[in-house]
């Protein structure tokens, strides 16, 4: 099974660089354009079905690269940074950079968030629950760290070793089988308009 990650366009938070994790904050003109450009990729591929984080940047992207009948799933949405929600990221790191930096790692927490490593198990635990009942292209429009989070627990890539994911892009992995095939990624944040080297978190 091939699992398509989409990451939710520019929010207006992702613009001001601002971290959002679970606030609900909806897209920016720049993210609305970022989902529309991919739509006809989406298209093109044709996915079986769809599931995606129920917040409203999410549920935008969806919905303007042509899905209507996604299942909403409260366990795709980002990480929960806790006090630093609303936050920018050059406050956070002219405050305390090696806090900053460790949580981009994978490896801190930010003060009242959530760790790393159960956000991992719920976001992974989603995509295992897909996979037992395997389509050919399985849609997940989500968040830049859930993309982070599944790369690492089906690929071994650890967080501090993964760039951004870039707003409005594309990341395809293909799921191993039984006969020991492993996992692969076959595709990392595509985006048809333009390339993203400056993805904000």
């Amino acid at each position: 099974m091939r699992v398509l990650l989409v990451r939710h366009g520019q929010s207006e938070w992702n613009a001001s660089h601002r971290l959002q994790g679970q606030a609900d904050i909806g897209l920016s003109e720049t993210g609305c354009a970022q989902a529309d450009a991919l739509r006809t990729t989406i298209d093109r591929i044709g996915p079986c079905r769809a599931i995606t984080s129920d917040l409203a940047r999410v549920r935008q992207t969806a919905a303007r690269i042509g899905v209507s009948n996604a299942d909403l799933v409260p366990a795709l949405r980002e990480i929960d940074v806790g006090d630093w929600t609303g936050r920018t990221i050059e406050d956070i790191v002219a405050e305390d950079e090696s806090a900053f930096l460790s949580w981009r790692a994978g490896t801190g927490t930010p003060p009242g968030g959530e760790a790393w490593k159960d956000f991992a198990d719920r976001v992974s635990a989603v995509i295992r629950r897909e996979a037992t009942d395997p389509c050919q292209n399985l849609l997940v429009v989500c968040h830049g760290g859930v993309i982070r989070a599944i790369l690492q627990r089906f690929l071994g890539l650890q967080p501090a070793s993964i760039i951004p994911v870039a707003p409005g892009s594309l990341t395809a992995l293909r799921l191993g089988d039984s006969q020991g095939k492993p996992h692969r990624l076959e595709l990392f944040n595509f985006r048809p308009d333009n390339l993203d080297f400056e993805a904000p978190d």
